[in-house]
C-alpha cells in the first residue's frame, strides 16, 4: 500500500514542479522582453541576467524529479 502512495506522491511532486517552472519561466521572459522593449540599450545586461535566472528556476523541476525517484526506490 505504501508503495502506491510514494508512487502518487512522486507523480505529483514532478508536476508542481513542470507547472510551477513553467509559470516562473513565462514571467521571468515576459518581464525581460517588456525591459528590453522600454530600453534597448540594456538589452545585454537583461539577456544575461534572464539566462542566469531561468537557469536557476530550472534546477527545481530536476531536484523534484531526483527527489521522485527517491520515493519510488524506498
Amino acid at each position: 500500500m505504501t508503495g502506491h502512495i510514494a508512487t502518487i506522491g512522486a507523480g505529483i511532486a514532478a508536476a508542481g514542479a513542470a507547472i510551477g517552472t513553467g509559470i516562473g519561466n513565462g514571467r521571468v521572459i515576459a518581464a525581460t522582453l517588456e525591459g528590453m522593449s522600454r530600453q534597448p540599450e540594456l538589452e545585454g545586461k537583461l539577456r544575461g541576467t534572464m539566462f542566469l535566472g531561468v537557469g536557476l528556476i530550472e534546477a527545481v523541476p530536476i531536484l523534484a524529479f531526483v527527489i521522485s525517484l527517491m520515493l519510488l526506490n524506498k
